[in-house]
């Protein structure tokens, strides 16, 4: 008798289904589930739209010609004529190459600073020391620029506390307010004292996310504090330091307006004067709004050039960038 002899058997089961991605909410629906968070985005966004991007509709003037009382988007088309007059005017070379050096003795001091006293900070174990040096740091950065620049000015008066005290050592007394050559070591070191103190928050908030465990490997390796510094600290916090640096660069030639303006002096034009206050002589005082529309577009396009530039030299060397 033949018997049928069984074949391997091949599984006929379909394989299983892939789990079920869930379904992506249309902005609609989005809007109407969270209605209640987005409503307060609403605000913010009028600000900026009323305040930030409307007015770049005024950058057209910089193209036409504009005067008081006339059409709010010129009179008539111009071109590139004032584009031509600042760069062959030699008073804006001036002020521009006293706002690349201002700016860049800014950004010399006042970025790093801040990471060297967050760090300073994280060291301290007596909390209420800690506390102490915060406090006063974080100080200055809620005083009004107009006290700011009276404090200096009475402090490097003539009569003032640094002059009084070189006559205590029987020097003579210098007219810092009045010296060309002073201004800038002015400015830099009251743009330390104000800001330092309050740059270190985002730093200290930044230490508190390195894992402590990188830090007991350190010292199972061997590690100084200096070591542990540098190997495990600056790299947890290098994403943060990259970030703020990028935008530090990006208002580059932003220098502090109101600052300058209430320190200086025609006697400090030579080193004090920058982009901003020749703009609001010439724009606001002598009422010539197209040219200081044009020299404004001119300073927004380098400070746009800095941050693209300073964003992909990050993105290629550290690996780190804004997008």
């Amino acid at each position: 008798m033949l018997t049928a002899q069984a074949s391997p058997s091949t599984s006929t089961e379909d394989p299983p289904d892939p789990p079920l991605r869930p379904r992506r909410r249309s902005w609609a629906q989005a809007l109407r589930r969270d209605w209640q968070l987005y409503s307060l985005a609403v605000l913010p966004l009028l600000f900026f739209v009323v305040f930030r991007y409307l007015p770049m509709l005024g950058n057209v003037i910089a193209f036409r010609r504009y005067e008081p009382g006339g059409d709010l988007f010129g009179e008539y088309w111009v071109g590139l004529r004032y584009f031509r007059m600042f760069l062959a005017d030699p008073t804006f070379w001036q002020v521009f190459t006293n706002t690349a050096v201002i700016g860049t003795l800014t950004l010399l001091f006042c970025f790093p600073l801040p990471i060297v006293l967050a760090l300073l900070l994280n060291e301290v174990r007596t909390r209420w020391l800690k506390g102490f040096v915060q406090t006063v740091s974080y100080l200055p950065h809620f005083l009004s620029i107009v006290v700011v620049a009276g404090l200096i000015l009475q402090t490097v008066s003539i009569d003032g506390v640094v002059n009084q005290g070189l006559r205590a050592i029987g020097q003579d007394p210098v007219a810092f307010i009045q010296e060309p050559g002073w201004f800038r070591t002015i400015y830099v070191s009251s743009e330390v004292w104000q800001t330092v103190g309050w740059g270190t928050i985002l730093y200290l908030a930044a230490l508190t996310t390195i894992d402590n465990d990188l830090y007991d490997q350190a010292k199972v390796d061997g590690a100084n504090r200096w070591r542990q510094t540098w190997h495990v600290t600056l790299p947890g916090i290098r994403p943060t330091m990259i970030t703020l640096l990028i935008l530090n660069i990006g208002t580059f030639l932003a220098v502090g307006f109101e600052k300058v303006l209430l320190l200086y002096n025609p006697l400090t034009y030579a080193t004090a004067d920058v982009v901003s206050t020749y703009l609001y002589r010439v724009g606001i005082v002598s009422g010539s709004f197209s040219y200081a529309a044009a020299i404004g577009l001119f300073e927004s396009l380098i400070g746009l050039a800095l941050v693209l530039g300073a964003n992909s030299l990050s993105r290629r060397v550290a690996g780190t960038s804004l997008w």
